[in-house]
């Protein structure tokens, strides 16, 4: 975790004992609605139509064993929908805490360094970076110290609390681009000019809601020692001319796209020009400091194994070996491997965890990954430190507690908001469609021959599951007053990223499954041997998958 300096550690306490009294002057009447709506929105309480939903932080993206003890307390103790969810931006919500509840909820979180401050309201929300930093393979640079610099700055900095709507910030440092920079408001590709001297590539104006959008480059390069002062720029440049009278047009793609990029270009440069070289810059100093908690000495017990090859695995049931081949891939260091373990099980929503499974998650990191889980933009959770010869015991354990499935970038490895089952704006059940989707396409061997595909499944346009990044994305939308689904095909999430597009008329619920098993016919029809669905569909196009869904959803005409 980022050091903090003594009196910063003390500030959450201080704002939730603010907060506890603002709630309670709400709960007694002296406190109008509208003011208590904005205070519990900038700690991430939402109040639904018919309950209430908190938003966390989880440090760095991930937790301690201590962490996940205290969540999967409070999650029991207050009985908050028998679950924890985790969401597409490595937070945590929890559904259906009473609002008298939430600044002592908050505060237990708070002593194990977990926040709900600024995961939601107009203002820069919680960071996101790679979940695989620091022990990837492919990784050129920790993008972690860096998350870290700008978390604490925009927690106490009143240019990230006053935006015309949401940011959105991701860092990553990887040749592969787990974070999808090109999604968010602002990305930072950690990158070295001809020089040799580290800094950022800058990608400005993405966003998956209402009218998405992917990224473009501001700048190919600012230096490691301007990076907040360049962000609060951007961030400036935005709360001046960024519209606040529509809010459906008031995120810093909308901006971008009214005044165009050169023209923002030359709105940030103004106001970098009174900032550049000022109290924001950088030190080595500042940067070591906070690097000191990511330092990696490497394995406390080197092996010799070289990388992971299961294909060389002596004994094992086929099923681990299956699991080895889907969930578990390469550590930086030999002899260590990383460990996803999904949450996408028969039954229970996309990234759902009980208090138990929880609890027992907190016993593997302690045990077997250095103390530590990582969340994903994908629901799942990542043990980064696991020795091979743990491997197998770790299988065992997960299994018995419904994470073992051996399904990472499958189809039923699919990515789901909890929609209209927990969200006022939801169109449709995303969680009712995985779960159907999911009983289609039980067959193992069947998910084995269709190989890796990104399924996501968004109750609404504003895309928290991410459906316009899918290779087969599907939103919920309204027709004439009845929930309908729309399918969309072609999107990519990582370096190359790509907005999917949609390919016909909207269905109904229970047609969703026939639907996807009609694309995946006409995959299987024209592939190549080895080839991916995604290879696939990009060597054909949409037209193929198109027609076939025309077909299937024309409608039947009585012969005579």
């Amino acid at each position: 975790m980022y050091l903090q300096d003594a009196d910063e550690s003390l500030r959450p306490f201080e704002r939730i004992a603010t907060f506890r009294d603002q709630t309670r002057d709400y709960l007694n009447g002296t406190l109008d609605e509208d003011t208590f709506r904005a205070l519990r929105l900038r700690h991430g309480l939402y109040q639904l139509r018919d309950s209430t939903m908190l938003r966390l932080s989880a440090p760095e993206g991930r937790f301690s064993s201590r962490q996940l003890r205290a969540l999967a307390r409070i999650v029991r103790d207050y009985d908050l929908a028998a679950s924890a969810h985790l969401t597409t931006r490595q937070n945590v919500q929890l559904s259906g805490p009473e609002i008298g509840d939430v600044p002592e909820i908050l505060a237990a979180l708070a002593e194990v360094g977990i926040s709900s401050f600024m995961t939601s309201g107009n203002l820069v929300r919680s960071i996101e970076t790679d979940p695989l930093a620091g022990v990837a393979a492919d990784e050129t640079e920790d993008p972690r110290p860096w998350r870290a610099l700008i978390d604490q700055w925009r927690l106490n900095h009143p240019a990230a609390a006053e935006l015309p709507r949401k940011f959105k910030i991701a860092v990553s440092g990887a040749s592969e681009d787990r974070t999808t920079l090109a999604a968010h408001d602002l990305g930072l590709d950690l990158v070295r000019d001809a020089n040799g001297e580290l800094g950022f590539r800058v990608l400005v104006g993405g966003g998956l809601g209402r009218g998405p959008r992917l990224a473009e480059e501001l700048t190919e390069f600012v230096h490691w020692s301007h990076l907040l002062t360049y962000c609060e720029a951007i961030l400036r440049a935005y709360a001046r001319d960024g519209s606040r009278s529509d809010p459906y047009k008031s995120r810093l793609k909308n901006l971008i796209q009214r005044v165009g990029l050169v023209e923002f270009r030359a709105l940030v440069e103004t106001q970098w020009s009174s900032l550049r070289d000022g109290p924001a810059t950088l030190t080595q100093r500042q940067v070591e400091r906070a690097a000191r908690p990511f330092v990696d000495g490497g394995p406390s017990e080197p092996q010799e194994q070289d990388a992971i090859d299961p294909t060389d695995v002596p004994s094992g049931p086929p099923a681990y070996l299956h699991w080895l081949r889907c969930n578990v891939r390469d550590h930086k260091h030999p002899g260590y491997a990383i460990v996803t373990l999904s949450t996408k099980r028969p039954g229970t929503p996309s990234g759902n965890l009980t208090p138990t499974q929880l609890e027992h998650i907190a016993d593997w990191a302690e045990t077997v990954s250095r103390d530590e889980v990582r969340l994903t933009r994908t629901q799942n959770l990542v043990l980064p430190h696991v020795r091979k010869e743990r491997l197998l015991a770790l299988w065992e354990a997960a299994r018995a507690q419904d994470l073992g499935q051996a399904n990472v970038g499958l189809l039923t490895d699919l990515v789901a908001c909890p929609g209209a089952r927990e969200c006022d704006l939801a169109n449709g059940d995303p969680v009712g469609l995985a779960e159907a989707i999911g009983a289609r396409f039980a067959d193992p061997e069947e998910l084995r021959d269709l190989g890796p595909i990104d399924l996501r499944i968004s109750g609404c346009v504003n895309a928290c599951a991410h459906h316009n990044l899918g290779q087969i994305g599907i939103r919920g939308v309204l027709k004439q007053g009845e929930s309908r689904y729309q399918i969309l095909i072609g999107g990519r999430s990582g370096r190359e990223a790509r907005l999917a597009e949609s390919i016909g008329p909207s269905f109904a619920a229970e047609e969703i499954p026939e639907a996807i098993a009609t694309l995946l016919t006409t995959y299987r029809r024209h592939r190549y041997s080895e080839e991916r669905f995604a290879e696939t569909l990009q060597r054909l196009g949409t037209e193929p998958f198109r027609r076939a869904l025309g077909q299937q959803n024309a409608p039947e005409v009585d012969h005579v």
